[in-house]
Protein backbone atom coordinates (compact mmCIF):
# COMPACT_ATOMS: atom_id res chain seq x y z
CA UNK A 1 0.00 0.00 0.00
CA UNK A 2 1.45 3.50 -0.77
CA UNK A 3 0.85 6.19 1.60
CA UNK A 4 1.06 9.65 1.47
CA UNK A 5 2.32 12.41 4.58
CA UNK A 6 -0.54 13.25 5.76
CA UNK A 7 -1.02 17.13 6.18
CA UNK A 8 -3.10 18.91 7.85
CA UNK A 9 -5.70 21.39 6.12
CA UNK A 10 -5.09 24.87 6.07
CA UNK A 11 -7.46 27.19 8.14
CA UNK A 12 -8.70 28.41 4.50
CA UNK A 13 -9.22 24.50 3.30
CA UNK A 14 -11.20 23.44 6.51
CA UNK A 15 -13.44 26.67 6.56
CA UNK A 16 -13.75 25.92 3.18
CA UNK A 17 -14.72 22.02 4.10
CA UNK A 18 -17.26 23.71 6.80
CA UNK A 19 -19.15 25.75 4.15
CA UNK A 20 -19.38 22.80 1.83
CA UNK A 21 -20.59 20.70 4.26
CA UNK A 22 -23.06 22.86 5.21
CA UNK A 23 -24.70 22.93 1.77
CA UNK A 24 -24.52 19.51 1.61
CA UNK A 25 -26.44 18.53 4.53
CA UNK A 26 -29.77 18.90 3.23
CA UNK A 27 -28.62 16.13 0.87
CA UNK A 28 -27.47 14.15 3.56
CA UNK A 29 -30.67 13.84 5.23
CA UNK A 30 -32.33 12.34 2.17
CA UNK A 31 -31.86 8.75 1.89
CA UNK A 32 -31.53 8.46 -1.15
CA UNK A 33 -29.48 5.59 -3.29
CA UNK A 34 -27.28 8.02 -5.52
CA UNK A 35 -26.41 11.18 -5.69
CA UNK A 36 -25.60 13.58 -8.66
CA UNK A 37 -22.59 15.44 -8.92
CA UNK A 38 -21.98 17.95 -11.39
CA UNK A 39 -18.56 20.13 -12.30
CA UNK A 40 -18.84 23.70 -12.76
CA UNK A 41 -16.92 25.99 -13.97
CA UNK A 42 -14.85 24.66 -16.67
CA UNK A 43 -15.71 23.28 -20.82
CA UNK A 44 -17.01 20.04 -20.93
CA UNK A 45 -18.06 20.13 -17.55
CA UNK A 46 -19.16 16.32 -15.89
CA UNK A 47 -22.10 15.23 -14.55
CA UNK A 48 -22.26 11.76 -12.52
CA UNK A 49 -24.04 9.71 -10.14
CA UNK A 50 -22.21 9.01 -7.36
CA UNK A 51 -23.31 5.80 -5.10
CA UNK A 52 -24.93 6.58 -1.72
CA UNK A 53 -21.68 5.42 0.47
CA UNK A 54 -19.38 6.86 -1.41
CA UNK A 55 -21.41 10.09 -0.95
CA UNK A 56 -21.42 9.71 2.73
CA UNK A 57 -17.61 8.95 3.12
CA UNK A 58 -17.32 12.17 0.79
CA UNK A 59 -19.51 14.13 3.40
CA UNK A 60 -17.26 12.26 6.55
CA UNK A 61 -13.99 13.40 4.98
CA UNK A 62 -15.68 17.07 4.38
CA UNK A 63 -15.97 17.13 8.77
CA UNK A 64 -12.87 15.86 9.34
CA UNK A 65 -11.29 18.24 7.21
CA UNK A 66 -13.47 20.96 8.79
CA UNK A 67 -12.30 20.07 11.90
CA UNK A 68 -8.67 20.05 11.09
CA UNK A 69 -7.94 16.82 10.63
CA UNK A 70 -5.97 15.10 7.72
CA UNK A 71 -7.68 11.80 6.01
CA UNK A 72 -6.13 8.89 4.88
CA UNK A 73 -8.21 6.10 2.95
CA UNK A 74 -7.16 2.66 3.56
CA UNK A 75 -8.15 -0.58 1.44
CA UNK A 76 -9.67 -3.06 3.71
CA UNK A 77 -7.75 -5.73 2.27
CA UNK A 78 -4.45 -3.98 2.15
CA UNK A 79 -1.63 -5.27 3.62
CA UNK A 80 0.27 -2.27 6.07
CA UNK A 81 3.84 -2.25 8.01
CA UNK A 82 3.54 -2.45 11.46
CA UNK A 83 4.33 1.37 11.43
CA UNK A 84 1.47 2.22 9.35
CA UNK A 85 -0.66 -0.25 11.74
CA UNK A 86 0.27 1.53 14.55
CA UNK A 87 -0.42 5.18 12.79
CA UNK A 88 -3.88 3.47 12.54
CA UNK A 89 -4.47 2.23 15.89
CA UNK A 90 -2.72 5.70 17.22
CA UNK A 91 -0.02 3.29 19.39
CA UNK A 92 3.37 2.85 18.98
CA UNK A 93 4.90 0.34 17.11
CA UNK A 94 6.33 -1.56 19.80
CA UNK A 95 3.44 -2.04 21.53
CA UNK A 96 1.53 -2.93 18.07
CA UNK A 97 4.39 -5.60 17.56
CA UNK A 98 3.89 -6.69 21.48
CA UNK A 99 -0.50 -7.22 20.11
CA UNK A 100 1.15 -9.19 16.85
CA UNK A 101 3.32 -11.49 19.13
CA UNK A 102 0.81 -12.43 21.26
CA UNK A 103 -1.58 -13.07 18.94
CA UNK A 104 -4.45 -10.75 19.39
CA UNK A 105 -3.66 -9.27 16.21
CA UNK A 106 -3.13 -11.82 13.11
CA UNK A 107 -0.18 -11.12 11.05
CA UNK A 108 2.48 -12.69 8.59
CA UNK A 109 6.09 -12.07 7.94
CA UNK A 110 7.35 -11.18 4.45
CA UNK A 111 11.05 -11.96 4.78
CA UNK A 112 11.89 -9.98 8.23
CA UNK A 113 9.28 -7.62 8.29
CA UNK A 114 5.78 -8.07 9.24
CA UNK A 115 2.09 -7.34 7.73
CA UNK A 116 -0.97 -6.76 9.48
CA UNK A 117 -4.10 -6.56 7.21
CA UNK A 118 -6.07 -3.35 7.82
CA UNK A 119 -9.55 -5.66 8.08
CA UNK A 120 -7.65 -7.25 10.88
CA UNK A 121 -6.99 -4.00 12.62
CA UNK A 122 -10.69 -2.73 12.35
CA UNK A 123 -11.58 -5.95 14.22
CA UNK A 124 -9.15 -5.73 16.79
CA UNK A 125 -10.31 -2.17 17.09
CA UNK A 126 -13.84 -2.91 17.14
CA UNK A 127 -13.13 -5.57 19.73
CA UNK A 128 -11.07 -3.35 22.03
CA UNK A 129 -13.82 -0.56 21.93
CA UNK A 130 -16.41 -3.22 23.00
CA UNK A 131 -14.31 -4.78 25.94
CA UNK A 132 -13.74 -1.34 26.90
CA UNK A 133 -17.54 -0.02 26.88
CA UNK A 134 -18.44 -3.27 28.83
CA UNK A 135 -16.07 -2.33 31.46
CA UNK A 136 -17.12 0.97 31.81
CA UNK A 137 -20.54 0.30 31.65
CA UNK A 138 -19.83 -2.79 34.35
CA UNK A 139 -17.91 0.45 36.35
CA UNK A 140 -21.16 2.76 36.10
CA UNK A 141 -23.05 -0.02 37.09
CA UNK A 142 -20.79 -0.36 40.16
CA UNK A 143 -20.74 3.11 41.11
CA UNK A 144 -24.53 3.19 41.00
CA UNK A 145 -25.07 0.68 43.30
CA UNK A 146 -22.98 2.18 46.26
CA UNK A 147 -24.86 5.74 45.33
CA UNK A 148 -21.62 7.64 44.09
CA UNK A 149 -23.49 10.09 41.52
CA UNK A 150 -22.39 9.27 38.54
Amino acid sequence: MQTTELKLPSAKTAEEAKTALRALAPVSRKRVRAVQVRSEGEPGAVSVTVPREAFDLFLEILGQMANGNAVTIVPVHAELTTQQAAELLNVSRPFLVKLLREGKIPSRKVGAHRRVRAEDLVAYKQRDEARRKAILDELTAEAEKHGLGY
